[in-house]
């Protein structure tokens, strides 16, 4: 059976940058922003349009790769306990139970890295500073009642 990894933080909370040691480890990396990187979109946020074309491809591909047993890790903020949720009920049929890795990481330290951002690679999409407050003040953090759960200083 497939293992897979959400990936959950806030922008700049340093999931990415975990993710990338998880996929040269031989884990499958899907990441919005790397689908938006590959159509020209180096800003957030994305017109509701993208985002849910991005994500039809994301999820269809998430279930390719576990019909196929690979393991995969969700490189996406997974911001909401709604959207953790949608994913589980995604991967229910298939019976892989998905394990978080929380990646707990302070807002000024957040705010700091998400300022610096200049769209030089894929993971380094910008975000303005208002944009990004709003993004860590609304996040949810996930709790143990979700499921297997990893939290990681960030």
């Amino acid at each position: 059976m497939s293992r897979v990894i959400f990936m959950c933080g806030p922008a700049g909370s340093g999931k990415s940058t975990y993710a990338r040691q998880l996929e040269a480890q031989g884990m499958t990396r899907l990441s919005f922003d790397v689908a938006a990187w590959e159509r020209g979109m180096m800003t957030m946020p994305l017109a509701p349009e993208v985002h849910a074309e991005i994500a039809h491809e994301l999820q269809t591909r998430l279930l390719e790769l576990v019909a196929g047993r690979q393991d995969v890790l969700l490189d996406f903020s997974f911001h909401s306990r709604q959207t953790r949720d949608q994913y589980r009920a995604l991967l229910a049929p298939s019976g892989v139970i998905p394990e978080t890795i929380y990646l707990a990481t302070d807002r000024e330290t957040v705010l700091q890295r998400l300022h610096q951002r200049r769209a030089s690679h894929p993971d380094d999409v910008v975000l303005s500073d208002e944009l990004a407050a709003q993004y860590f003040d609304h996040f949810e953090v996930p709790t143990a009642d979700e499921g297997p759960l990893n939290i990681i200083g960030g």
